[in-house]
């Protein structure tokens, strides 16, 4: 197998450490895949995009990490802008979509995407019936008194997928009407979690009726036997684009290059939705999954990711958001 990857036959001795930012299963397949086919031995830490920045920050002077894999691009674009991750030209960018393409080119080649996803809405049916409560379908739905304590949506300090919702709003209503936006919605916000999955998660186990997520996050949700549904609502939305970075200072990096490579093969990226996780692959070859959203079926705005991935234009987004809305009684 070695041989026919063109490997050398001492790839066993290898190994490559991975931050990976994306679920559980997915990490595990992703580890227990590439150590079958290549012999070299991924060691593996879960980490959130925002916890996964904070670590490599912490050791820039001296990585231990050689690749870092998935989580919302903004962080990476975070991580290119201060020079902890490494230019690369990976020859298989021409099989990417576009829009993986131009992360590559807004953060220097240092980071690519890997995936794709839009951010909308997941609701459980049975709970909204039982409240008798209608379907949100656009933004401004969502600001309906009737809704008082039944949405969760994550905190965007901590949060790559509430930080989205804050990017999008801003650029679909401009700033201070998206903050205004934000104040109101606060008054029907029940919880912001931690995490960006935890909302859809909560509605799937009827904890609360509505949730502002990627709507990936619901598929797998719904194969586990819960009530939720997921939409994108029809006055535009935002996307997520996954990525993938290079570190500057990896010890291993003949092996991340091996694993960037491969984490780029149509095959790699369909492990996602063999482990319930149903974003769009970046990889334009990749067989789809019926699950995975479609995208030609939704409004997407014009995000601006070099912008609004920027670390000073997040850090004082978040703080405005702090300052401004979390700071509201509800």
């Amino acid at each position: 197998m070695a041989a026919l990857l063109g490997l050398s036959t001492a790839a066993s001795a290898q190994t490559v450490n991975v931050i990976c930012s994306v679920q559980a299963e997915w990490c595990g397949a992703i580890a227990t895949v590439y150590a079958r086919a290549t012999g070299v031995r991924i060691n593996m830490a879960l980490k959130g995009s925002d916890e996964a920045l904070a670590q490599l920050i912490a050791e820039k002077d001296n990585p231990k990490t050689d690749v870092w894999f998935g989580g919302t691009g903004e962080p990476h674009l975070q991580a290119a802008e201060q020079g902890l991750t490494l230019e690369y030209r990976s020859p298989t960018l021409a099989q990417l979509h576009p829009w993986a393409q131009q992360q590559a080119r807004q953060s220097g080649y240092k980071t690519v995407g890997i995936y794709s996803g839009p951010l909308g809405f997941g609701y459980n049916p049975e709970l909204l019936a039982r409240k008798k409560l209608p379907v949100p379908k656009t933004w401004a739905d969502l600001l309906k008194p009737q809704y008082k304590g039944d949405i969760q949506v994550a905190n965007p300090a901590s949060s790559g997928t509430a930080y989205t919702m804050i990017a999008t709003l801003v650029q679909l209503m401009g700033e201070d009407k998206a903050f205004d936006y934000l104040k109101a919605l606060h008054r029907n916000v029940g919880q912001y979690t931690r995490s960006g999955t935890g909302p859809i998660k909560a509605v799937a186990r009827g904890e609360t009726a509505i949730s502002i997520s990627f709507v990936h996050d619901g598929p797998g949700e719904k194969m586990q036997g819960f009530p939720v549904e997921t939409l994108t609502p029809s006055d535009g939305t935002g996307a997520e684009i996954g990525a993938m970075s290079i570190i500057k200072g990896a010890r291993n990096l003949d092996a991340a290059r091996k694993f960037y490579e491969w984490a780029l093969t149509p095959a790699a990226q369909e492990l996602g939705a063999a482990n319930r996780q149903f974003q769009l692959p970046s990889n334009a070859g990749a067989r789809l999954d019926a699950r995975i959203p479609v995208f030609k079926k939704t409004k997407f705005i014009d995000c601006d990711y070099a912008r609004y991935g920027a670390s000073t234009e997040r850090q004082r987004l978040i703080a405005r958001w702090e300052k401004d809305v979390n700071s509201l009684p509800r």
